[in-house]
């Protein structure tokens, strides 16, 4: 993938929750929520506290959702990314 973002901005793969419930019922997918965590995909050379790899929470309506070589990603603004899993 060649793509970089532009200014304080991070590209994030959304991390997928499971399907089934502990009892194991399946949730079909339009009835669970986007789940909110992802991984750190690309980052801008603006951006010093993020990298590659980073396990991220991020908040429920954040960042823009684009579509590159078929699979989704968001980008999103450092401002709504709350933290790193982790660390």
């Amino acid at each position: 993938m060649n793509f970089k973002p532009l200014g304080k901005r991070v590209l994030v793969k959304r991390l997928e929750e499971a399907n089934t419930t502990a009892s194991g019922i399946i949730i079909p997918d339009n009835a669970t929520e986007k789940p909110s965590q992802g991984e750190v995909v690309a980052v801008s050379k603006d951006v010093n506290e993020l990298t590659n790899g980073d396990k991220v929470v991020f908040g429920k309506y954040a960042g823009n959702e684009v579509t590159i070589e078929n699979e989704k990603y968001l980008v999103i603004d450092t401002d709504d990314i709350f933290g790193i899993i982790g660390e």
